[in-house]
């Protein structure tokens, strides 16, 4: 009886870490507790979190040392993070918030380390789900919090702080519930009622962004899910993978004009180009180790100011509006080369596990990893801030690696 009650509160942890992630609690909070107290609560909330996690990974450490050891270059580019308050332009503001990057490693940790992924996308599905089923309650009974008023007035934010946010979230949760493990009818059900809401969700934030990657993501796990060779991959089928996605993404960067000015925006992408022109030429003056974590934008800089003023008198930007570019400002080129020679490893150990397998969870590694990349291309979700993303992507590089499914919770 006692282990079943901490199983359960294990899942709950879960879920609560994984929503925290997500930034849905800022809502709640603040329609809960006033404006002033939100922060506290937070902070509570992040901190308690954070000690879980690593108590939680202590008393399962030889699992996390094996976990730990899947992928020392992720470990060498966090420690480089971590480090980077040494050359930031703002020592005290990087040192602070390094903390983010410790709790939502540490959580990615051990959710890798004690989960197996079909665990993982179960866990995922879950969360994602209450929060779409939490936001379309708040759309009805407080649509002033739910519903972007003055600026992109009807446009969907649910429980998240924008509708560009609350449609990448909907995207990860139709992409956990479309690779849904099922065993009977009425799991089914709940799968694809899953991947209806969530679709209905990316609709209701009226985000193009989002609506596109969701088709695109949806064709190619078809694909996947159809066509795999049902064995162990050679080198021909790794190049075939390779030409299909450089052959896509050549047709796509050919014509992202034409695109673009389809979907009813300008051919500047709401102004990026220039922000990236300014962005790339500051970044010449600290090309190798970059400015320091979040440093390039903290509030006041005179260089967010500057990208904000080739926009427009007044702007100034929170972002680069490109989760590669933000990566290379936070650590260099050095730091964003770490990150792309892990994200490959994975990316290529996903593949061949998408191929090799019966089992519709293992294309989750390979299905989130397309969507990081993508939805990184306009958007800054990859280190900014403490974010569902970041951890996601350390769950998922070090659970790629597992040959064998340890024996974990129940969650079925």
């Amino acid at each position: 009886m006692k282990k079943k009650y901490l199983e359960i509160a294990e899942k709950g942890f879960v879920i609560i870490g994984l929503t925290f992630f997500t930034g849905a609690f800022d809502i709640g909070l603040t329609l809960s507790t006033g404006p002033l107290l939100p922060g506290i609560i937070r902070t509570a909330i992040r901190y308690l979190i954070w000690l879980t996690s690593l108590l939680l990974i202590c008393l399962n450490w030889k699992d996390a040392l094996r976990t730990v050891n899947r992928d020392k270059i992720l470990w060498i580019l966090t420690l480089i993070i971590l480090l980077s308050f040494i050359w930031s332009e703002d020592t005290q503001f990087t040192l602070k918030n390094s903390r983010e990057v410790w709790q939502m490693t540490s959580f990615g940790l051990y959710f890798a380390t004690r989960f197996s992924l079909k665990q993982q996308v179960q866990f995922i599905a879950w969360t994602f789900g209450i929060g779409a089923l939490l936001s379309i309650v708040l759309a009805l009974g407080l649509p002033s919090y739910a519903i972007h008023q003055d600026d992109h007035p009807g446009a969907w934010r649910g429980i998240y702080d924008y509708k560009n946010t609350f449609g990448s979230m909907m995207i990860i949760s139709s992409l956990a519930f479309f690779l849904l493990p099922t065993d009977n009818p009425r799991q089914r059900l709940y799968k694809w009622a899953g991947v209806g809401i969530s679709l209905a969700m990316i609709l209701l934030s009226t985000s193009k962004t989002s609506l596109v990657l969701y088709f695109l993501l949806v064709l190619i796990l078809v694909f996947y899910s159809k066509f795999r060779w049902r064995g162990k991959i050679t080198v021909i089928f790794l190049d075939l993978g390779v030409l299909i996605l450089g052959c896509v993404g050549t047709l796509v960067i050919g014509n992202w004009v034409a695109l673009i000015t389809g979907l009813g925006k300008d051919p500047t992408l709401t102004g990026r180009t220039i922000m990236w022109s300014v962005i790339l030429h500051r970044l010449q003056e600290r090309p190798w180790l970059g400015f320091g974590r979040g440093a390039f934008w903290v509030p006041g800089s005179k260089y967010a100011i500057e990208v904000g003023r080739s926009v427009g008198n007044g702007f100034i930007a929170p972002h680069a509006h490109n989760g590669f570019i933000d990566f290379a400002l936070d650590v260099g080129y050095i730091g964003l080369l770490l990150f792309l020679l892990s994200y490959l490893i994975a990316f290529f150990r996903a593949l061949k596990r998408a191929y090799a397998t019966k089992h519709s969870e293992d294309l989750w590694p390979l299905a989130f990893l397309i969507f990081l990349a993508m939805n990184n291309m306009t958007e800054s979700y990859l280190l900014r801030l403490a974010n569902i993303y970041w951890v996601l992507y350390v769950t998922t590089a070090f659970s790629v690696f597992r040959r064998k499914q340890p024996s974990q919770l129940k969650t079925s």
